[in-house]
């Protein structure tokens, strides 16, 4: 099967995206509009809520230059799965996974084993350029 057939067979089944200020009000907003658009899908607020204000925190303490926001993109995929994805404007800088007790992180490196628990799959990827998206990806379950 071809790229594009790929990316046509998982086209999403909704789709909601939007900048906000690269502030600890921005990510608090990013926190609120996706659990208002969770609402609206009829889909489960937790854990998603937790793992998009762990994203767009990380996006605001580590992935901020001044000037420039942070996007967030909400997508749910077939046969069920939500797609949280935070663009920020630090295309350089990813987020590294450090395995281990707690002994072996730093006071801020608890987000993302937050995020690598509740999520399904996670990952970075380049772009849009000069951005990096930190995505992550929650199995829904079967319709109720």
């Amino acid at each position: 099967m071809s790229d594009v057939n790929q990316r046509t067979a998982h086209a999403p089944l909704h789709h909601f995206s939007v900048p906000l200020s690269a502030t600890r009000r921005g990510a608090r907003l990013a926190r609120l509009l996706a659990a208002e658009q969770l609402h609206a899908w009829g889909l489960p607020l937790d854990p998603a809520r937790l793992v998009v204000a762990e994203l767009a925190m990380n996006a605001v303490l580590h992935g901020r230059v001044p000037g420039r926001s942070f996007r967030l993109t909400l997508s749910v995929l077939a046969p069920r799965a939500l797609c949280v994805e935070v663009a920020d404007a630090r295309g350089e800088r990813w987020p590294t996974r450090v395995r281990g007790g707690a002994e072996t992180r730093s006071e801020s490196g608890y987000g993302l084993l937050l995020v690598e628990e509740f999520a399904d799959r996670w990952g970075v990827r380049q772009g849009p350029v000069p951005c990096k998206t930190v995505w992550a990806e929650l199995d829904l379950g079967p319709c109720r």
